[in-house]
């Protein structure tokens, strides 16, 4: 091969290797709206805030029977019954 033939040959596998790794936008970016992605994020947000509240009341419920069985517990050793 010429010298100048050789270097068109690495120069075009240069560019289809450049071509082949660089990032395309894909059909699912290039329709994305900016309202749809910020509606999204507001209720993915007020979920978020609803969930955080409800695992709250869970383990306000989750405390409030521990104590219970707790003082069960007590006055059950305390009357002579079986404590386990």
């Amino acid at each position: 091969m010429k010298p100048k033939s050789f270097l068109l040959t690495l120069a075009g596998c240069a560019l289809l290797t450049a071509a082949a790794f660089l990032p395309h936008e894909s059909a699912g970016q290039a329709e994305t709206d900016d309202a749809q992605v910020q509606q999204t994020l507001a209720e993915l947000t007020a979920q978020q805030t609803i969930l955080a509240e409800n695992q709250a009341k869970i383990d306000e419920k989750i405390a409030t029977v521990g104590e219970e069985v707790r003082l069960a517990r007590i006055f059950a050793g305390r009357a002579g019954g079986k404590t386990k």
